[in-house]
């Protein structure tokens, strides 16, 4: 009989085991962070990506690897849009907040197996993730102003060691100037330009990725007047139907009798730059031609707004050129010089009366090389962008591990089972610092524990490992720091996926949508 009641009382088939949904979830963070963190640290290796269809991509960049890998797993899925949005927010730190989140998950798992609830789990890992932020923030070193030598190392550090990328960068932040950069929604990283061939620079202006429409048009413009057209160049359209009409056709002429005049008017406002998004009618290519005025068609919306925004210009449909000169005449943006380089297939906006924007330049011997060029540019600008919002704090792992040693004496004050969830933060803030020392060749658990001794002596927060040295050292000394803003939003986007994997307790497969009715008459 007690056999019996022993069987009623084991979980059916049917029944989750209460760490199976955990242990499966942490085991999908661990591979997604497994494939990111060996390109961690100056040491770190490259990643290649390959398609079906042969197509290769080798990288380093954490944010480029996430975007690319296939990934099925619920969990996984859930790191890797967390990683995307803190590339979205600050432009680097991918890597970073991936590895902070594999390491939160697996030691709450551990803590979990051990006995510890979930929700006091949580409440520990809430209130380390909270010191940690602060300890990180308090630390925090301003950057003086853009000749300052930590925003030019903070640009070097994200792009790799390339010296004259993060050049580039600092250089186009301060033509484009602090009040510019703190707007919110722009982003250094977008003004970013790499062609194959090109001479890397810092252009004081916008490049746009299109050839004037013809041969005979000037290719240079110098006091440009530019009129935008978000719509076609063209009279307005006609059905067939209506067109086969004696009436229809009338009408047909009557607009192509007003778009001409349409345009004839425009002309005579000294207008010289013309950028339309659509097409551009025959007719009005000729016009425009004749009357020496430079056009760009089919421009993307994107390039379109930065013209605008770069020249003063509002664009206009093209029933508004119908409008009186005087309607027209506050819709003209204006630049000092537009011009067309042939070579490289582009045009230029320099000098506009609109938002001082600049661009930088990359060049590249191949595609190939182009492609992580411009992605080392990206966080180069990211970093240099970040640095002068926010500060700079001491790189490669320091200012992590400075933050565990905070997460560790506060988990004296927190009463009962919590304290084991901030034991998760404290354990997980060393992990940056053990990953860039295993990828530089070093043994981690030696150079923690050499680390540990010496920062016990000297209390120094910036004290981390020499990557090429193997021997202890002060980050700042050395040069090596990330950019406060990215090491706060790295940690804080660790902790929200940590906290929202750890609360699965039970993953059920959805049941399939109903089949629609077939509509009728089919």
């Amino acid at each position: 009989m007690a056999e019996t009641d022993n069987e009623s009382k084991r979980p059916g088939p049917d029944v989750p085991d209460r760490m199976s949904a955990l242990v499966s979830n942490a085991a999908a963070i661990r591979t997604v962070a497994a494939a990111v963190e060996g390109t961690l640290g100056p040491k770190g290796l490259n990643c290649m990506l390959v398609d079906r269809f042969g197509d290769v991509t080798v990288t380093n960049d954490g944010s480029t690897i996430l975007d690319k890998i296939d990934v099925t797993h619920p969990a996984a899925r859930m790191l890797v849009g967390t990683a995307k949005a803190q590339d979205r927010e600050v432009g680097d730190g991918t890597t970073t907040a991936t590895i902070l989140a594999s390491a939160l998950v697996i030691e709450g798992v551990s803590q979990v197996a051990k006995g510890v609830p979930v929700t006091k789990v949580i409440e520990g890992m809430r209130s380390g993730l909270d010191c940690g932020i602060a300890a990180m923030e308090s630390r925090s070193r301003r950057i003086t102003g853009f000749d300052d030598p930590l925003l030019m190392q903070a640009a070097i550090i994200a792009g790799r060691g390339e010296q004259e990328i993060a050049a580039l960068a600092v250089r186009a932040a301060a033509l484009v100037g602090p009040t510019t950069l703190a707007e919110p929604g722009f982003r250094l990283r977008d003004w970013i330009v790499a062609r194959q061939g090109a001479r890397s620079e810092v252009f004081p202006g916008i490049i746009i990725e299109k050839e004037r429409l013809n041969r005979q048009m000037p290719r240079v413009v110098r006091r440009a007047r530019v009129l935008l057209v978000d719509d076609a160049l063209e009279p307005e359209e006609i059905e067939d139907e209506a067109l086969a009409t004696e009436a229809g056709f009338a009408r047909y002429l009557e607009l192509k009798g007003r778009f001409a005049e349409a345009l004839k008017g425009i002309l005579a406002l000294g207008i010289n730059i013309v950028v339309v998004e659509r097409s551009v009618s025959d007719d009005a290519e000729a016009a425009l031609t004749e009357a020496g005025v430079m056009a760009l068609r089919r421009v993307s919306s994107r390039d379109m707004a930065r013209i605008a925004e770069h020249t003063g210009a509002r664009p206009l449909k093209r029933t508004g050129l119908q409008r009186s000169p005087d309607e027209i005449e506050p819709c003209i943006g204006r630049a000092r010089l537009v011009a067309e380089d042939e070579r490289l297939g582009h045009a230029r906006f320099e000098g506009g009366k609109g938002r001082r924007v600049a661009t930088i330049l990359i060049g590249a011997s191949t595609a190939e090389v182009r492609e992580e060029r411009q992605r080392i540019a990206e966080d180069a600008a990211s970093a240099v962008q970040q640095a002068l919002l926010g500060g700079v704090l001491p790189g490669g792992g320091a200012a992590e591990l400075a933050a565990s040693s905070e997460v560790q004496r506060l988990r004296e004050s927190i009463p009962g089972m919590a304290a084991y969830g901030a034991d998760c933060v404290a354990e997980a803030l060393k992990r940056p610092l053990a990953q860039i020392v295993a990828n530089a060749g070093f043994n981690p658990l030696e150079k923690l524990g050499n680390l540990m001794a010496e920062r016990a002596r000297d209390q120094g927060h910036a004290l981390a490992i020499d990557c090429d040295t193997g021997a202890v050292a002060d980050m700042l000394d050395l040069g090596v720091v990330d950019p406060t803003i990215v090491k706060v939003h790295a940690l804080r986007a660790a902790g929200e996926v940590a906290e929202a994997v750890l609360r699965i307790n039970t993953i059920i497969r959805k049941r399939d949508p109903a089949p629609r009715p077939p509509e009728s008459g089919a």
